[in-house]
């Protein structure tokens, strides 16, 4: 009976770690949004290394 319960418990965890890494992304995704957002309201911005070329009028 006991090596039964340990057998379940380890299927157990094995299922569902799949839905911890998910989580685990989605919050460092979180703590990246939050960080960029603090840093936008103490003035940091972020520029586009690809930029559109501007068109001079010759």
């Amino acid at each position: 009976m006991m090596k039964k319960v340990q057998i379940l418990g380890v299927i157990t965890i094995l299922m569902v770690l799949p839905f911890l890494s998910g989580c685990w992304t989605l919050v460092a995704v979180g703590a990246g949004a939050y960080g960029g957002y603090k840093m936008k309201e103490n003035g940091y911005t972020l520029q586009n290394p690809i930029t559109k070329e501007k068109k001079s009028s010759k």
